[in-house]
């Protein structure tokens, strides 16, 4: 395969040269950084990377191909993709195609052949910044690259459509508020006996309730939280009157409807290895997450903070017993004790039983 330069170049002016698989094109995105050793598929197709021109931290990525019953979603969302080393010819049972033929089918740019570790240095140590994917070095375009920001997030991601999975008799009904969640936290609901509706990013709180469902979730999704007014008034009104677990986004459009501030944060975290400390009972979880905006805690109303980030002490869970409700920044089902079991989802089936006995 003859080798196509191109070319990343960042918002603060720094070029790096590599070159292309996948689909061809050039592009502006915000470039962030994915730690995960595995998961590169499910990277790709996380509808919270809408915008995003993902940088692999692992070195080498593709060496076990691409099976689509890994995704996250029914497409790939990310801008483009930046790695070290790519393998093009993997060994696994498992593999359906190559991440070459995989990108080029998505229509997503591929970059490798990129210093990935000082490209993680810089956005560790400047912060989270745009860049362009060009032919050519784009040093006199970089002021335009800086213009770019993510809009219309949720509408952009969100189905539009009500859909119910899982069994009629299940014995919890889930209302899941779809602002973007990806298929491992349905798969992960209906594992443990779940019926879920997916309701509409854009659905009113009476529309939630009207379920009839024994509690509510609210997913993760992509972009600036503060965007979502409209759906953060919805989230006021339905708090207090069911069971609710938030995450990621969710968690975020949870404080806000309670009066808390969000920020962006410097370089986010994202990646399958994530560490979380639960303030309750001292462990440590090894977490998945994909975001770049947190809850300030020190602007919390009401509510307690059970769970900060191993690596910067960020606010990663609330605890709002008064409104049987809570919340994680990170993936929930991702959240794992020694027997195996998932806490968190324990603990929201808990919220929900107790429901059900006092209606």
């Amino acid at each position: 395969m003859k080798k196509k330069k191109v070319y990343l170049t960042l918002e603060n002016g720094d070029v790096f040269q590599g070159y292309r698989f996948g689909a061809d094109g050039e592009a502006v995105g915000e470039l962030v950084f994915s730690t995960g050793m595995v998961g590169y598929v499910e990277t790709l197709t996380d509808p919270s990377n809408l915008g995003q021109i993902v940088v692999q931290t692992f070195p080498l990525v593709g060496n076990y191909g691409v099976n689509e019953s890994d995704a996250e979603s029914d497409r790939a969302w990310v801008t483009a993709y930046v790695v070290r080393e790519f393998c093009d010819e993997p060994s696994n049972f498992r593999s359906e195609i190559s991440l070459d033929a995989y990108l080029k089918k998505q229509g997503v740019i591929g970059i490798y052949g990129v210093d990935t570790r000082q490209l993680t240095k810089i956005l560790r140590e400047e912060g989270v910044m745009n860049a362009r994917i060009s032919d050519k070095p784009a040093v006199d375009e970089y002021d335009d690259t800086a213009e770019f920001y993510v809009k219309d997030a949720v509408k952009t991601v969100a189905p539009k459509e009500y859909k119910t999975y899982g069994e009629e008799n299940a014995k919890y009904t889930v209302a899941l508020w779809n602002f973007g969640a990806k298929n491992s936290m349905i798969n992960s609901l209906l594992s443990q006996g779940c019926r879920v509706i997916s309701v509409p990013a854009f659905a009113t709180a009476e529309e939630v309730l009207g379920t009839n469902a024994d509690g509510v979730v609210l997913s993760d999704g992509p972009g600036d939280p503060m965007e979502n007014q409209s759906i953060v008034e919805e989230v006021k009104k339905l708090l207090g009157k069911k069971p609710v677990l938030g995450t990621g986004l969710g968690h975020q459009l949870v404080a806000l409807a309670l009066g808390a501030e969000t920020a962006k944060c410097k370089y986010g975290h994202r990646g399958s290895n994530q560490p979380v400390k639960c303030l309750d009972c001292g462990k440590v979880y090894i977490s998945t997450q994909n975001h770049g905006y947190q809850v300030l805690e020190e602007s919390l109303k009401t509510g307690r903070v059970q769970f900060v980030n191993v690596n910067d002490g960020a606010c990663e869970g609330i605890a709002y017993e008064d409104l049987n409700a809570f919340t994680t920044q990170f993936a929930p089902e991702s959240c794992n004790d020694f027997r195996g079991g998932k806490p968190l989802f324990e603990k929201f089936f808990t919220l929900m039983r107790k429901e059900k006995e006092n209606a």
